[in-house]
């Protein structure tokens, strides 16, 4: 996996990888680019890389964000070319309200077991799940032979890239730790994880004295929100909620807070403000996590179960609304005794938010909204 972990951070720059289908990644391959950093220079370079015709690959959420449904997990949407091509349209076409510009392409054809990987790679770097993708013709593949050879472009097996999400599972590396006096819990220590591909760090606060925790102890699993937890945004409940935990878990005899780097329910900070952008046009927080392609919640609590089985932890007293959480933990062998809900103000900012989270997403909220 150490090819598609590398392979990540060259899409994050902005560069082209080759996807494989064979079980070396060699034989049928694709070239691979990602749309949301893509330059019209680059358009010029796939055709005369990859010699075949380039695709817009996208999630089925975006092709039914388009209007274009197709009974598949990822389509391909092959390029017509023509004067209207560029950047800045294939961009509109990935991730725009109106889905861009209808006649630069040809009918959408379901992605194949590369272009799925390709998008399954997007989404792990954090990028907008949308590719520019060409079949690497016969008559190009020496040429990009030798580029792979020479270490100017990476090639990575399609199998493999497709499960990078699960690369890391039981993989967690205990990084460091110190202790961090809190206002509401001066005895508390911070913990680090570090997952193996480097990109996301996780931090277990521990609070109070280890020593004297309930056999049920208090968790809360915290998803990082930089607008809320830092800056206090009235757009959501986030810093709320997270002070209201530390607080909670102190009068509780302490427990833990699992601070997990899942910005945006998984999406990334700069996928949650393009997300912003669209909930100000009018759609709630699922509808435009849609419209950019991703699902609803893209959020994995494997990594709270890995880090409370370093901790010892395997029966807990979760404070949650979210009933994902606590099904994640149960299937990861965690015992939930029992949950407990946590809340933050409802704000004439927030209610909108709050309200698709509890109708979209099954979160429960009616103490704090009303049924």
């Amino acid at each position: 996996m150490q090819q598609v972990e590398r392979a990540i951070f060259d899409l994050r720059r902005g560069l082209p990888v080759v996807v494989g289908e064979d079980a070396d990644g060699a034989g049928s391959s694709v070239m691979v680019y990602p749309v949301e950093s893509i330059a019209d220079t680059n358009l010029a370079e796939v055709l005369e890389t990859a010699g075949s015709s380039p695709a817009l690959t996208l999630t089925r959420h975006r092709m039914e964000a388009m209007g274009l449904g197709l009974n598949t997990d990822a389509a391909s949407l092959p390029l017509k070319g023509g004067d209207g091509l560029s950047a800045e349209s294939l961009y509109c076409a990935a991730a725009a309200v109106k889905g861009g510009r209808s006649d630069l392409f040809e009918e959408p054809r379901p992605a194949s077991l590369a272009e799925r990987a390709a998008l399954a790679l997007m989404r792990r770097a954090l990028l907008v799940p949308a590719a520019l993708t060409a079949r690497i013709d016969g008559s190009r593949q020496a040429a990009v032979e030798r580029a792979v050879e020479e270490g100017r472009i990476l090639r990575v097996p399609a199998r493999l890239a497709e499960r990078c999400f699960e690369s890391g599972v039981g993989m967690l590396r205990r990084v460091s730790e110190a202790d961090v006096p809190l206002s509401q819990s001066v005895r508390s220590r911070f913990v680090l994880f570090r997952e193996p591909d480097g990109l996301r760090e996780h931090v277990a606060v521990l609070i109070g004295d280890a020593n004297e925790w309930s056999r049920e102890v208090p968790v809360r699993i915290h998803s990082s929100c930089l607008t809320g937890d830092l800056f206090g945004s009235l757009r959501c409940d986030c810093g709320e909620q997270l002070q209201n935990a530390v607080q909670a878990i102190a009068e509780l005899g302490g427990g833990v807070l699992l601070y997990l780097a899942q910005e945006g329910r998984g999406i990334g900070l700069a996928n949650k403000l393009r997300a912003y952008e669209l909930q100000d046009a009018g759609l709630d927080t699922v509808e435009a996590d849609r419209v950019l392609g991703f699902g609803d919640d893209n959020r994995r609590y494997r990594v709270a179960v890995d880090i409370l089985a370093d901790l010892s932890i395997d029966r807990v007293r979760l404070l949650t609304n979210n009933p994902s959480k606590v099904r994640a933990l149960s299937e990861g062998g965690v015992e939930v005794a029992a949950r407990e809900g946590l809340y933050g103000r409802v704000t004439p900012q927030n209610r909108r938010y709050l309200k698709a989270k509890a109708s979209r997403s099954g979160h429960l909220l009616d103490e704090v909204l009303g049924k």
